[in-house]
């Protein structure tokens, strides 16, 4: 199998401040002088589109946020360390694991990976206050921001301040919600160089950060690309004291809005059911001679399936067709919504042959129109002349439709079924396979060959999404998943990612067991890596390090200044 890795040359990538200073340069020259920037000649130049210092900016704000942006424009300093023997089918896959800080991998997959991802999912940190765990060690402290937004004063004395019983709560949940936008600001930042134009990410988020989360992204990715906050009925719970608050949010954005409407591109998904509806319709119109004797067994088989969810928008495909045994319906209106010529002529009934009674306004279609659809079988005739005939629609042409921003879907399944692939419970609260699966295909709109981030990796919920999406078709998305080296106190596992090593191991195995024989081959397998220091020197230093020594056939150490598969396109 050939692999498809893209060297990396440059020895900056897009985002970092010196490619961001080069951008610059090329654009506005005389703004850009012995390589610093003249801010006042750039607003010059920029003219009245330049806001003026004394402008009073819209938007979130919080102690330490330049700083926080600031990191995201820093060249990448860390190596990926291959490490085959925790790896799947390492020489022929192409999804990747990576373990480490995913700020800092991020940085790394911005040199090769720039424009190359079709969806990012991520379920990070909710800020609840027992589940974060990232410190970027640059980020303002509860003491500086205490300090930035006027609760100490020059002596560094906490003023309490008079007026609320919960002042001191207040003042403590603002340094809570500074540290955790400051560590999501810089990883947003650098997603967005990932993201291919028609890309798209997802965030899940719950109330705790939800309006802060929505105004940082519209900060990010544009109040004009947001496409919809998601909400996720997961469950009751009956021990409320005031409401049962038992969903969460997906938080959805597209990179640009505009390329996917100047494609005219649309979100759709297939209904729940119509495969097997139209497999099952297949098999009773082959087994029955009598034409009258299959539909009525298909309307029985459809009862039941409506028993078991089919949606209405499926079930009134109650008519098998006459000639080919298609399910439809004749839900179309003939009938011209305006007196037209083109309209006012006669069709005839294929038993009667007498001219079928017309619509008062005439017919939709020309005559010509008229004759094609008689001889395609897509217009449904009463049982003489006297009925106006209706157009039929077929249950497979009509089989997508646009998913709601709505849906309910237990929780509790979702830790179950992990339980029972990995034999104990060693991971709380894991995505559902089935809803990430379903959200990952309608954003990258089906394409089997889509290229999926998660950066906060957890249990490993999407790379098992991928690839049961490719069981699913035969197709070959990818995936690229980073997860922290948090550890965890468990046996057979030191950290997270050892969870998640596993648990798609585990996941790889159990797909290929329930395949067929005669199933497409899928890639279970996967690379892992591992974050670690890199030894490179400076790159002003020494711009191209010599390569390290390395035993005959082992796997390269992968470094950001070297021509490195960690950041190569996989």
């Amino acid at each position: 199998m050939t692999l498809d890795f893209e060297p990396v040359d440059d020895l900056t990538g897009p985002g970092e401040a010196k490619s961001n200073l080069d951008l610059l340069a090329r654009l506005f020259p005389d703004a850009v002088v012995d390589g610093t920037v003249d801010i006042e000649a750039l607003r010059d130049l920029l003219g009245d589109h330049a806001s003026p210092n004394t402008a009073e900016a819209f938007g979130l704000r919080w102690p330490g946020m330049a700083e926080a942006r600031r990191l995201s424009t820093l060249p990448a300093t860390g190596t990926l360390l291959p490490k085959p023997e925790e790896s799947v089918d390492w020489d022929n896959t192409r999804n990747i694991v990576i373990e480490g800080d995913n700020l800092e991998v991020l940085r790394l997959l911005r040199r090769g990976y720039t424009n190359k991802v079709d969806v990012i999912y991520i379920d990070p940190p909710y800020n609840t206050g027992n589940d974060f765990v990232y410190d970027d060690k640059r980020t303002t402290s509860q003491a500086d921001h205490e300090a930035a937004a006027g609760q100490r004063d020059e002596e560094g004395a906490l003023q309490t301040g008079r007026g609320s019983d919960r002042a001191q709560d207040r003042k403590v949940g603002a340094s809570l919600h500074t540290k955790w936008l400051s560590m999501m600001y810089p990883r947003l930042l650098v997603a967005h160089h990932l993201l291919k134009e028609t890309g798209a990410i997802m965030v899940a988020i719950d109330d705790t950060e939800h309006a802060r989360l929505k105004l940082l992204m519209d900060r990010i990715f544009g109040a004009e690309n947001f496409i919809a906050s998601i909400v996720w009925q997961g469950g009751r719970k009956n021990d409320s004291r005031y409401i049962s608050v038992g969903h969460d949010y997906m938080l959805i954005y597209v990179k640009n809005e505009g390329a996917l409407r100047q494609g005219d591109i649309r979100w759709r998904e297939k209904k729940p059911g119509v495969d097997k509806i139209l497999a099952r319709a297949a098999e009773i119109w082959s087994s029955n001679t009598d034409k009258q004797k299959a539909n009525e067994v298909y309307r029985k088989y459809l009862k039941g399936m409506e028993k078991m969810g089919a949606t209405a928008g499926v079930l009134r495909f109650a008519s098998l067709d006459e000639a080919t045994g298609r399910p439809y319906n004749a839900d179309r209106d003939l009938s011209s919504p305006n007196l037209r010529a083109s309209g006012i002529y006669d069709i005839y009934h294929p038993v009667t042959g007498k001219a079928v009674t017309r619509p008062q306004r005439g017919w939709a279609m020309t005559e010509e129109s008229a004759r094609q659809m008689i001889a395609e079988g897509r217009i449904a005739f009463g049982e003489d002349e006297t009925k106006i005939p209706r157009g039929k629609i077929f249950l497979e042409e009509m089989s997508d439709q646009v998913a709601e921003s709505v849906f309910s879907q237990e929780r509790t399944a979702a830790g179950k079924a992990l339980v029972k692939l990995l034999g104990q419970d060693v991971f709380p609260f894991p995505k559902d396979v089935k809803v990430v699966a379903r959200w990952l295909d309608i954003a990258s709109m089906q394409n089997p060959n889509a290229v999926f981030l998660d950066f906060f990796a957890g249990s490993g919920s999407t790379g098992h999404s991928v690839m049961d999406l490719n069981a699913a078709d035969g197709g070959n998305r990818r995936y690229i998943l980073v997860q922290l080296d948090e550890p965890v106190d468990n046996d057979g596992y030191d950290t997270i990612a050892d969870i998640t090593r596993e648990r798609l191991r585990r996941a790889g195995q159990q797909i290929v067991s329930n395949q067929s024989p005669d199933a497409a081959h899928i890639d279970i397998g996967f690379r892992s890596y591992h974050l670690a220091s890199s030894n490179a020197k400076t790159l002003e230093r020494n711009p191209r390090p010599a390569e390290p020594s390395r035993i005959r056939g082992q796997p390269r150490e992968v470094s950001p200044t070297s021509r490195s598969c960690g950041t190569r396109s996989v």
